[in-house]
């Protein structure tokens, strides 16, 4: 009897056991029951993995530049692409260069157009370039790039206005892509023109890539922003100057249009075009005459077309 009673328990005054435990009554068993699969690390929200790979998705197709969150300096990396832009004499503040790197002929030029131009060369790890290029492609090269400074659209037109050629601006509507907006520039500062509209939404804006493709004209031309690319059109014909929207189904021809008087060329998308109330504030609609067999041409292009035109009609004027 004493073993059996050491076994089951000695009996306490309360008349419990010794040893016993309070049970579960079964309400665990739910609690016990498979949730299924446990979500990847990258799937869940306060993981680092997440943070990660989310910073990578917003640097995907962003080999050459990448612009910091908060609006401030932009980094262009890789050696190419650095190598190009010091070519073009991007504005630039500081060279970053990997100790380790492998110091080719991009490289070496790299550093002795930095010096030459008065840049600061700087001694940077992988890890640092690596915040730099979430992408991790900077080849062992970044180069700083201050934020652009816009215009303002009143002072844009204003300038223009007090110069001694007739204004000659270009608004883009719905250009999303920098080598474009850069080509225009371009353009523009070759045939005489006195500076760029662009919206602040939904448009390209001045990245290292349009700097580059500017070959340094945005270093000489103006670009302006404006918070309502309609009103601002509207303010501008009302200084006097013609909105001319360029456009295949145009009515009136390059051939047949006038532009030695102040004019604003508003260059569309090449598959969206102008937008409706864009389109619905222009004086003129502008063709190109082309080949029939060519559907459209490039925005840059048909810019750059209408440009020379106008210039060659200015210097017979």
């Amino acid at each position: 009897m004493a073993g059996n009673s050491q076994r089951r328990g000695a009996i306490r005054k309360d008349g419990s056991k010794k040893g016993q435990t309070v049970g579960s009554g079964g309400q665990r068993r739910r609690g016990l029951e498979g949730r299924g699969a446990t979500p990847k690390a990258v799937d869940r929200v306060y993981h680092p993995a997440h943070k990660k790979a989310k910073a990578a998705a917003k640097a995907a197709g962003r080999r050459t530049h990448r612009k910091s969150e908060d609006g401030g300096p932009e980094y262009v990396v890789g050696r190419n692409p650095v190598v190009e832009c010091l070519r073009a004499e991007v504005p630039a503040t500081a060279l970053y260069v990997m100790g380790t790197v492998d110091a080719d002929e991009r490289v070496k030029e790299a550093v002795q157009t930095a010096g030459d131009r008065g840049i600061s060369i700087l001694e940077a790890s992988r890890a640092e370039l690596d915040r730099m290029s979430p992408n991790g492609m900077h080849q062992g090269l970044a180069l700083q790039v201050p934020e652009y400074r816009y215009a303002h659209p009143d002072d844009l037109m204003a300038d223009a206005l007090a110069s001694a050629q007739a204004p000659l601006l270009v608004a883009l509507d719905n250009i999303t892509d920098p080598r474009n907006l850069g080509a225009v520039i371009r353009s523009v500062a070759a045939f005489g023109g006195h500076g760029v509209l662009i919206p602040q939404r939904r448009s390209a804006g001045m990245t290292a890539v349009a700097w580059r493709t500017s070959a340094g004209a945005a270093a000489r031309l103006p670009v302006a922003t404006a918070p309502n690319l309609n009103r601002t059109l509207i303010d501008w014909a009302k200084a006097g100057a013609q909105i001319v929207g360029l456009d295949a189904g145009g009515d009136v021809s390059l051939d047949e249009y006038d532009g030695t008087g102040p004019v604003v060329i508003v260059v569309g998308s090449e598959g969206k075009g102008l937008s409706r109330l864009v389109r619905e504030n222009c004086d003129s609609i502008l063709s190109i005459p082309i080949a029939s067999s060519v559907e459209s041409l490039n925005a840059s292009v048909a810019a750059g077309v209408v440009l020379a035109e106008f210039a060659r009609q200015r210097r017979l004027a």
